[in-house]
C-alpha cells in the first residue's frame, strides 16, 4: 500500500518535533553542566583549592619596557583603542591593559595620550586614567587634553591618529581594541616615529598587520584575557580555568564520537538524545 501525501506529511512533522525536542534537552543538560563547572572553578580557585596560571604573555610584560624607554627619551606613550565602543569583551579588555598602562606611567612620571574613536568611550576613560595617575602618586600627571576622540568615522579617525603620532613622537605605541584595515597604517607611522609597538586584537582579518608591523601581537583570546593577565583576580582566573575545563570536555565527546559513529555506535543519542 502506498502512503499517502497526508501520511507523509504527518511522518516529516513528527521527525522535526523530536529534533527540536532533543536538542532543546541537550542544550539544558550542556547550559547547566556548563553553570556548575564555572561556579565550582570560581569557588574552588577562590578558596586556593585550585591555582590556575595563565602563560607568560611577553607582549603584557614589554608594556613596562615600552613605557620605560619613553621616559628615558622624554616621550610620550600613545595608547590607542581602535574603533571599539564602551561595551563588549574586547573593549573590557582593552580598558583593562589602558588602566594598567596609566599608572605605570604615573609611577614612572611619564605622559599619556589616549586616543579612540567612539565618544561612548571618553568619561569612562577619563575617569579611569584620573584615577589610575591618583593611584601612581602623580595626580599632576593627569592631562585632560591628552584624552583624544578624533571622530568617529574610520578614515577621518584615521588620519587624526596618523597625524597625532608624527607630530607627537611617542616613543611606545599600544594598540589594543577593535581596528580593521587602518591597523597597517598606524603601525607603519609609530615604525616612522621609532615607537616600540605592541597591539592586541581578536579580529583574524587585522592580526597579519599587525605581526608584520608590531613588536609583540597579542592574538585573540590573548587579548581577551589580558586583563586577568594583569590583575590576577581570582574570580576571573576561576572562570577562565572553567573555559579550559569546558574545552576539554569538547574536544573529549568529538574524540569519542569520531570513533564510534563509524561503528554505528550512537552513544550520546542513547544517553542524552544528541
Amino acid at each position: 500500500m502506498i502512503p499517502s501525501r497526508k501520511g507523509e506529511e504527518s511522518v516529516e512533522i513528527a521527525s522535526v518535533g523530536q529534533a527540536l525536542r532533543t536538542g532543546y534537552n541537550a542544550t539544558i543538560v550542556f547550559t547547566l553542566v556548563i553553570m556548575v563547572l564555572i561556579a565550582l572553578s570560581i569557588y574552588l580557585t577562590v578558596r586556593g583549592v585550585l591555582k590556575p596560571k595563565i602563560r607568560r604573555l611577553p607582549g603584557i610584560d614589554a608594556i613596562d619596557e615600552a613605557i620605560g624607554r619613553a621616559t628615558e627619551l622624554r616621550r610620550p606613550v600613545h595608547f590607542c583603542m581602535g574603533q571599539s565602543g564602551i561595551s563588549g569583551s574586547v573593549a573590557l579588555a582593552a580598558l583593562a591593559v589602558l588602566r594598567y598602562t596609566a599608572r605605570k606611567c604615573a609611577e614612572m612620571k611619564s605622559r599619556l595620550i589616549f586616543s579612540f574613536a567612539a565618544a561612548s568611550v571618553n568619561t569612562v576613560a577619563a575617569d579611569l586614567i584620573k584615577q589610575a595617575y591618583i593611584e601612581g602618586n602623580y595626580p599632576e600627571g593627569y592631562r585632560p587634553e591628552d584624552i583624544r576622540w578624533l571622530s568617529e568615522r574610520q578614515f577621518a579617525y584615521s588620519a587624526g591618529v596618523l597625524g597625532l603620532v608624527l607630530r607627537e613622537k611617542p616613543a611606545a605605541n599600544l594598540f589594543f581594541g577593535f581596528f580593521m584595515g587602518e591597523a597597517l597604517l598606524f603601525a607603519e607611522s609609530g615604525y616612522r616615529v621609532g615607537a616600540i609597538q605592541i597591539a592586541g586584537t581578536t579580529m583574524s582579518i587585522v592580526v597579519p598587520f599587525f605581526v608584520v608591523s608590531c613588536d609583540y601581537t597579542l592574538i585573540s583570546e590573548e587579548m581577551i584575557i589580558a586583563g586577568t593577565y594583569i590583575s590576577q583576580e581570582p574570580h576571573q582566573l576561576g572562570t577562565i580555568q572553567a573555559q579550559d575545563y569546558m574545552r576539554l570536555i569538547g574536544l573529549t565527546i568529538l574524540g569519542i564520537g569520531c570513533v564510534l559513529t563509524p561503528l554505528g555506535i550512537k552513544f550520546l543519542y542513547d544517553i542524552l538524545g544528541v
